[in-house]
């Protein structure tokens, strides 16, 4: 068989084997390269030691706050309560039934040890992945409300709606995310919670400034996003739409963005994709997001080459996954 017959079979260059495994090579060769580089700085690899970054057993010790006798220890399944009483107060403490270390009757003292137990807990990474992940999904869609709504504002007939769209989007692309986050967390922030607590108010933790920054950075560049999927359909089906008696919401939702949605979607996932990276930048207003948890892992344990290539794996696996999703809703819409 010739080579420009098995092409047309399989789809495939004749020499696409090749190609793979100098591919293949060429990554082995880096591999190789870096780990050679490490091993000249004398850096002492530890990857036995990464998994307590994702979870570890935490020693937990009970220990009674008043002195006094052990009045009781009730069983109840695999949990056992242990109450203290002194001559005028009284304690109790659920803890698991293996884990008791007194005898009712006992008399212990202020700090004395009651139960001790392991308990397995989530580790750094594994928390700063959680919180990147809550982050970006509200962002993501606070982020999509705004910009619909600003790109629906854009194109309207409306000089005050349509300026006030044109402002935000310009301020917001023309300054840097780490500068918006600043003035997020340090200005309005400040103002917020300072009147908040003038009134009696609680205030608003770090967390929904971080997430209401990126959703606001994410709206300017999908309102545009949205003006122009909207606008790349033919004017004549919105007249169309209006000739049968539809509204103009009713054109806009029935007829335009489902087919804008078709052409929009592909940009729309590289600003979330890009908006996932972005959640990197909280760590600077204390957000334990994955950033800074690697970065506190790193400053705790001395591991910087196998904590960031952690670090760089999973932020990969987030944008990697939201990809392959985004690929599967476009072959859905293609085909329906």
């Amino acid at each position: 068989m010739s080579d420009e017959n098995s092409q047309r079979i399989t789809g495939r260059r004749a020499d696409y084997t090749k190609w793979v495994i100098i591919f293949c090579l060429g990554v082995l060769v880096f591999l190789g390269l870096f780990y050679y580089a490490s091993q000249k700085i004398k850096y002492n690899w530890r990857w036995n030691r990464t998994p307590i970054y994702f979870a570890y057993q935490d020693d937990i010790e009970v220990t009674s706050a008043i002195a006094g006798d052990v009045s009781s220890i009730r069983t109840e399944g695999d949990r056992a309560t242990i109450t203290v009483k002194s001559i005028d107060e009284e304690e109790s403490y659920t803890v698991p039934a293996k884990s008791v270390r007194v005898d009712e009757g006992e008399y212990i003292s202020t700090g004395d040890l009651l139960s001790s137990y392991k308990k397995w807990k989530p580790g750094l990474l594994v928390i700063g992945l959680w919180i990147t992940l809550k982050i970006s999904v509200m962002s993501t869609i606070f982020g999509v409300i705004i910009g619909i709504i600003s790109g629906l504002m854009r194109i309207s007939d409306n000089p005050a709606m349509r300026w006030t769209s044109i402002v935000y989007v310009e301020l917001i692309r023309g300054s840097p995310l780490m500068v918006q986050i600043l003035i997020w967390y340090f200005v309005l922030g400040t103002l917020i919670n300072d009147l908040l607590y003038a009134y009696g108010f609680g205030q608003i933790p770090a967390f929904w400034y971080g997430v209401a920054s990126l959703a606001c950075f994410a709206g300017a560049y999908v309102s545009e996003i949205v003006r122009a999927g909207i606008q790349s359909i033919h004017r004549g089906q919105t007249e169309a739409a209006r000739s049968l008696g539809m509204s103009y919401a009713q054109s806009m939702r029935y007829i335009i963005l489902p087919q804008a949605l078709r052409r929009i979607l592909p940009p729309l996932a590289g600003q979330f994709i890009s908006l996932i990276k972005d959640s990197s930048l909280l760590g600077i207003i204390a957000i334990r997001e994955l950033t800074k948890a690697a970065r506190e892992a790193v400053t705790a344990t001395l591991q910087p080459f196998e904590v960031y290539i952690l670090l760089g794996l999973l932020y990969l696996v987030l944008t990697f996954t939201l990809s392959m999703y985004v690929q599967h809703l476009e072959r859905r819409m293609a085909t329906s």
